[in-house]
């Protein structure tokens, strides 16, 4: 376990330029920030949801460690009533997903620093609910990060990436929470300046949309059936998509500047025929080699 004093959080100078965790632009939106080891999240105590989390993940000191003996519980930082615990989750475990991805907090110096960002991923507030099942979608959207650690980072493979659910006021209720159907993701890296390779390097970004709306015509219905039969929400298949960061800004409400100004998707392409509820500005993904770099 963590100590408090070792959670400093996300660290906005990983790049070396400032990459600060997003806040919303209307300053009416309250919210709370919780800082972990190696992240941070913005929690949207209305919703019980976080708004947004960030993590600066350093690819030369990743480790692999296991989750053995790691249970999930509540950030006693934060009343009982502004995050929602395993009331939401009970009889359907698989269906916390990591806002931080596990794999990218268990980085540092040391095991024990390793470690301690391992512990802190399963606080409550880094959880959000997504469908259970396991799908090309899915599998895109859990590694995107290490893909791009892989192929877009320089500076010895640092990324900073904010992850959230896009929190819409229309979201169905399911055991009195608003579930979102949408997840946004926004990585930023370096890359060399087009203008000067053999300069300083110059921050690059990509943005990404997951999709899990039920195939259904009446979600809140639906939501409110499975409520009543003890089962799991009948959230839909993942889609992911690539598109504008301004997009991304638009639909969460969040300032994601200074990803907007370094956003390096250019190539815009129509989303397949019939896909609801993307825009003819977003890339729907079927393998990393489809994402613009």
């Amino acid at each position: 376990m963590s100590s408090p004093t070792s959670r400093t959080g996300l660290d906005d100078l990983l790049l070396g330029t400032p990459v600060p965790l997003p806040t919303p632009v209307d300053p009416g939106v309250e919210v709370v920030r919780l800082d972990y080891v190696h992240f941070s999240v913005l929690v949207r105590p209305d919703r019980r949801l976080a708004a947004v989390a960030g993590v600066g993940i350093d690819g030369a000191l990743l480790r692999d460690l296991d989750r053995d003996g790691i249970d999930w519980r509540l950030d006693d930082r934060l009343p009982a009533a502004a995050q929602a615990g395993p009331g939401l989750y009970t009889g359907n475990d698989s269906d916390r997903g990591h806002l931080v991805r596990r794999a990218d907090a268990v980085w540092g110096a040391t095991v024990a620093e390793a470690q301690a960002g391992n512990v802190d991923t399963f606080h409550y507030p880094n959880a959000a609910p997504q469908a259970a099942s396991f799908n090309q979608g899915d599998q895109l959207w859990l590694g995107l990060e290490t893909y791009l650690l892989d192929n877009a980072a320089t500076y010895d493979r640092r990324l900073v990436v904010h992850t959230g659910p896009v929190l819409d006021p229309g979201d169905p209720v399911y055991r009195g929470v608003q579930i979102p159907l949408r997840f946004f993701k926004v990585a930023v890296f370096t890359v060399p300046d087009p203008a000067d390779p053999a300069g300083d390097p110059v921050l690059g970004a990509t943005g990404y949309l997951l999709d899990q709306t039920p195939e259904l015509d009446d979600v809140a219905g639906a939501l409110a059936d499975a409520e009543a039969a003890g089962q799991a929400p009948p959230l839909g298949p993942f889609r992911t998509f690539q598109v504008p960061i301004t997009d991304l800004a638009d639909l969460t409400g969040l300032d994601l500047a200074p990803a907007t100004a370094a956003d390096r998707f250019r190539a815009l392409t129509p989303a397949a025929d019939g896909e609801p509820g993307s825009s003819a500005r977003w890339r729907l993904l079927t393998r990393y080699a489809d994402i613009a770099l």
